[in-house]
């Protein structure tokens, strides 16, 4: 069993960045792949970015390749997710999500999840 709190979200300009956290509980954080994910009113939750119990091995969705970066601190029990050249399509409610299996990009495939944090782009 592990708590995530994401924590960071807020309003921002087109351009504009945000860094995400997600703070995890327990001291078994290292076993986890971890994933970002974020829903927008009226859509289905969708697969953001993932990342390796190691940190070694990334993965993306295509509309945020290249503006977002997924990272890690196994000391810290914290994942993170850099947002920059932000797009009003990015305003969702942002989740982290824990599994011991290998990333994935179903969200379905996730057994543990925070309470979201808030991400407004204002353009």
């Amino acid at each position: 069993q592990v708590t995530l709190v994401e924590s960071g979200g807020g309003l921002v300009q087109a351009g504009g960045s945000l860094r995400l956290s997600c703070a995890a509980s327990g001291r078994t954080f290292s076993r986890y792949a971890m994933g970002w994910f974020r829903q927008a009113p009226g859509k289905e939750r969708e697969f953001v970015a993932a990342i390796s119990r190691s940190g070694d091995s990334t993965y993306y969705a295509d509309s945020v390749k290249g503006r977002f970066t997924i990272s890690r601190d196994n000391a810290k029990n914290t994942v993170y997710l850099q947002m920059n050249s932000q797009e009003p399509e990015d305003t969702a409610v942002y989740y982290c999500a824990a599994d011991f299996a290998p990333p994935r990009s179903d969200p379905a495939q996730y057994a543990f999840w925070g309470q979201g944090t808030q991400v407004t782009v204002s353009s």
